[in-house]
């Protein structure tokens, strides 16, 4: 067979298209930068590139079987497009990236575009098999692992206070009643010339059902506490 078939092109572009747009709802459903139509464009475009190297290749075989004597002369390397596809999905994917001074956001919704690309490459190239278990993997990892394994959520308390001994004493009582982990502990003081204004680090790890806002939010309530942010461990 010297050309695929426009059923064989057609089942692939519409595999793609399915599969691309469920990864895609997921990240749309959760307002991320890319949703349903980049996951697609993303998927598609990657399909069409496995369909024209694997066409090229085809090509190929057919000149060599016709004349054999052209055989050294021609070269279809099957990966050479393939591979520009996966390297520059990451340009694309570095756009979801947002990197404030708090947080870096994106790095999954990144992650999920180069595998519904690596997806559409499958597809494209036939790899049905292939195709629909990674597929399958990807939807599990994206929606049901969080939900599956649960990761301690540590992160750094910066507490900016007056009157050590009493402040010290409030928030280490606080967090022993809520049960609040403290990983670790760095002590700053800012010598002024009325009084010390004193600055601890905690490094805290939350036990379930707490969230930083309410530990926040109680802490800023006494007197002695002049500024509280939340810090990334």
């Amino acid at each position: 067979m010297s050309r695929i078939s426009s059923i064989d092109i057609i089942s692939r572009l519409f595999l793609a298209i399915i599969i691309s747009g469920i990864i895609g709802f997921d990240r749309e459903y959760k307002n991320r930068p890319a949703g349903i139509r980049t996951h697609i464009l993303v998927c598609v475009g990657a399909t069409i590139i496995a369909l024209i190297q694997e066409q090229i290749s085809l090509n190929a075989l057919a000149q060599v079987t016709s004349r054999p004597e052209l055989t050294a002369a021609l070269r279809a390397d099957p990966s050479r497009l393939i591979a520009q596809v996966v390297s520059g999905i990451g340009f694309l994917g570095a756009g979801t990236i947002i990197v404030t001074k708090q947080s870096v956001r994106g790095l999954t919704t990144a992650a999920s575009l180069w595998a519904v690309a690596c997806l559409g490459i499958a597809v494209g190239m036939g790899f049905y098999a292939i195709s629909i278990i990674g597929f399958v993997s990807i939807v599990l990892v994206l929606s049901v692992l969080k939900k599956v394994i649960t990761i301690p959520s540590m992160k750094n308390l910066e507490i900016r206070f007056v009157h050590r001994l009493e402040t010290k004493e409030f928030i280490t009582t606080y967090f022993e009643e809520q049960q609040v982990e403290i990983k670790d502990v760095v002590f700053d003081v800012d010598l002024s010339e009325d009084f010390r204004i004193y600055t601890n680090v905690y490094t805290i790890e939350l036990p379930k059902g707490k969230n930083y806002a309410d530990i926040i939010e109680d802490l800023s309530k006494n007197k002695n506490v002049l500024k509280i942010r939340l810090i990334n461990a």
